[in-house]
């Protein structure tokens, strides 16, 4: 019999119970998920809605949301990180293992959870659970093991009691599936979610058959690449690269193309925001694109999952926006703190732990980023000044060369090109770089960055996971800058059913379909409603444009470019790069300025990325844990990473 560790048992921390006539899910914590618990209408109720619960502590998790960005080709670490962000970097400044890598807080995590769903499906029967609600269960658990596979290889199926069956004994032993029976389980629960999930969900929030046929479709896009593993990478544990069904990997390209336009064809409530903007603008969120979210509220902690007023770090509060968030308060003027921290989406919290590299810059800059909406969408290239909330008096300060900036003005801004005119300080000082090292620009009255001025002290911060309170007055005060982020974090996006299409259609050798996906897309990021860097509406329509410049011949690098242009900074990137066998090739080197504020000179640095390394280690407290010999752990463990 397969056994999980003593981690895993009937429980459910914070579990949550509901009443599925509601609108919304209304949580009462609980601790603990006994076994009559699932037998009773009230326990399945409890279950479900623990289990909607649970994806705060994974999502908006800022050393999980790390794990999966830092060290690809969308971000390095910045001035400020420890170990838990230069470890994942690979660069040779920490060391990725079973110890650290903060894949933990997946696997350390998500087995309660996926148990809770299993005591759910068991007891379905005796309860007369509807099978709507049973696909409810089902599609989480299936979610839960694809990131488990994604992440780790094989996983245990039996948590004690049997594959897949609930378990309430603690047991310290374990054995690993393979690869294809944990991905037979995943297709096996998505399908039924498929089936048995209504077109609309039964709370705000909740699961339906179009959230379900995302996560098939991109399961089979991800099975038929680890079947055909174009670039021999290992696996573990051990198993011969074939389906247990009989298919090979065409097949599941297919199927995934086929899911995806079934999706497209018949969205139920969803479908695409007009706008990229409006897609991440805080006051849009949960729209009609957004599939799946951990959510969060200002209007209550209980319901929040965490204090309104300050951030500690922590799960389950969103403070994964923190990490991209550079320290723009240091910025002064003449004696003013020009840029006060606040509680809006262009401001934040900053904990300058992540960097976005030059090259990711770059593939948006890539782009004519004056027709191409998303780089506006994705960054805060422009702050203006906010010093008056914080009850300083000054109408204005002196900017750069000498001109004023008034309050409201904009005080600095980071210019995606490179300037040739741009002069930057020699030295930092209050009077001197606006104190951050920033450079002039003749006739500017704001301090710039260009791009070669980018550094991992200095950045544009990621706007789209912006903080955003309207529990205060927000045209006078600051808020709470400090807690963390009271916006849902988005798992899921209307938008992935045309980049999961387009890459199936691609691996199928049918560029046609892989254009025309992709061309949806493109024509709607030129599409502009507003300007965030002017704080000015701003009207105007260049699809045609961004049509017209989409390659004929579409590759596997420029999906990949497309996919980071949509879902820059959203927490997944290292599972893109890992289906795809591309890691190596594209983050492998990057280049980025130096951690002072005087560091405006590029400089490139490589990874060392090994093949073992697109599995992630076993966490080491999970070895520790069982009661097991020695050569069984380091066998459970998979290969390349010790056994401490």
């Amino acid at each position: 019999m397969k056994k999980l560790t003593y981690i895993i048992a009937a429980l459910a921390a914070a579990a949550t119970l509901a009443a599925s006539c509601t609108k919304v899910l209304d949580e009462q914590p609980r601790t603990f998920f006994e076994p009559g618990f699932f037998q009773t209408e009230a326990g399945v109720e409890g279950g479900l809605t623990a289990l909607y619960a649970s994806l705060r502590y994974f999502y908006g998790q800022a050393y999980y949301y790390n794990i999966n960005t830092t060290g690809t080709d969308e971000a390095t670490y910045g001035q400020s990180a420890d170990g838990n962000f230069k470890d994942a970097d690979l660069s040779g400044v920490g060391s990725l293992n079973a110890s650290s890598s903060r894949s933990d807080v997946l696997w350390n995590g998500v087995y309660s959870y996926i148990n809770t769903a299993s005591g759910i499906i068991e007891n379905a029967e005796s309860v007369g659970l509807s099978d709507a609600l049973i696909a409810e269960a089902k599609f989480f658990r299936a979610w839960y093991y694809f990131q488990l596979v994604q992440t780790f290889g094989g996983v245990p199926l039996d948590l004690g009691s049997g594959e897949l069956a609930f378990n309430s004994s603690p047991v310290r032993v374990s054995v690993r599936n393979t690869v294809p029976e944990v991905y037979k389980a995943v297709f096996e629960d998505l399908t039924a979610a498929v089936n048995g999930l209504p077109d609309n969900p039964r709370v705000v929030g909740g699961v339906t058959k179009t959230v379900a046929r995302l996560v098939l479709a991109k399961a089979y896009l991800t099975f038929g690449w680890w079947l055909e593993n174009p670039k021999g990478i290992p696996t573990y544990p051990a198993s011969d690269r074939k389906d247990l069904n009989g298919h090979d990997a065409n097949w599941y390209f297919t199927q995934a193309l086929s899911v995806c336009e079934a999706a497209i064809a018949s969205p139920g409530p969803y479908g695409l925001c007009n706008t990229f903007r409006e897609v991440n603008l805080a006051q849009n969120d949960r729209n009609k694109e957004i599939l799946l979210w951990a959510d969060h509220t200002e209007k209550s902690e209980q319901y929040n999952g965490g204090s309104l007023s300050y951030g500690g770090g922590g799960a389950p509060d969103n403070f994964s926006g923190w990490m991209m968030n550079w320290n723009h308060g240091t910025v002064n003027i003449g004696g003013v703190g020009a840029i006060q921290r606040e509680a809006c989406q262009e401001i934040g919290r900053p904990w300058t732990r992540m960097a976005p590299t030059h090259e990711a810059i770059q593939v948006f800059t890539s782009q004519d980023i004056t027709k191409d909406s998303r780089y506006e969408g994705t960054f805060t290239t422009a702050y203006y000044g906010n010093w008056e909330k914080a009850g300083i008096k000054a109408e204005s300060v002196t900017g750069a060369n000498g001109m004023t900036i008034p309050k409201g003005g904009r005080v600095l801004s980071f210019v995606p090109e490179v300037l040739p005119d741009i002069k930057y300080p020699d030295k930092q000082s209050n009077t001197d770089g606006a104190n951050v090292g920033a450079g002039t620009v003749p006739g500017r009255a704001d301090y710039v960055f260009d791009l070669t001025g980018i550094s991992r002290i200095a950045y544009p911060g990621l706007w789209k996971l912006g903080c955003y309170r309207t529990d205060y007055d927000f045209a006078t005060q600051l808020g709470s800058p400090n807690a963390g982020s009271t916006r849902p974090y988005d798992i899921l996006k209307f938008s992935d059913f045309y980049l999961t299409a387009a890459e199936a259609a691609f691996k199928l050798g049918d560029n046609a379909k892989a254009r025309s996906n992709l061309l949806v897309l493109r024509r709607r990021a030129g599409v502009w409603t507003w300007k965030n860097s002017e704080r000015a509406a701003y009207e105007a329509d260049f699809s045609d444009e961004l049509a017209n410049s989409t390659p004929t011949t579409i590759t596997l690098d420029y999906i990949l470019d497309e996919r980071m242009r949509e879902f820059y900074g959203e927490g997944f990137r290292w599972f893109d790069l890992v289906r795809t066998q591309t890691w190596k090739e594209r983050a492998g080197s990057y280049t980025i300025s130096g951690s002072s504020w005087g560091s405006h000179k590029p400089e490139t640095f490589t990874r060392t990325i090994e093949d073992y390394m697109y599995l992630r280690p076993i966490p080491q407290g999970q070895l520790n844990g069982m009661d097991m010999t020695d050569a069984e752990k380091a066998a459970y463990q998979n290969p390349g990473y010790p056994v401490e």
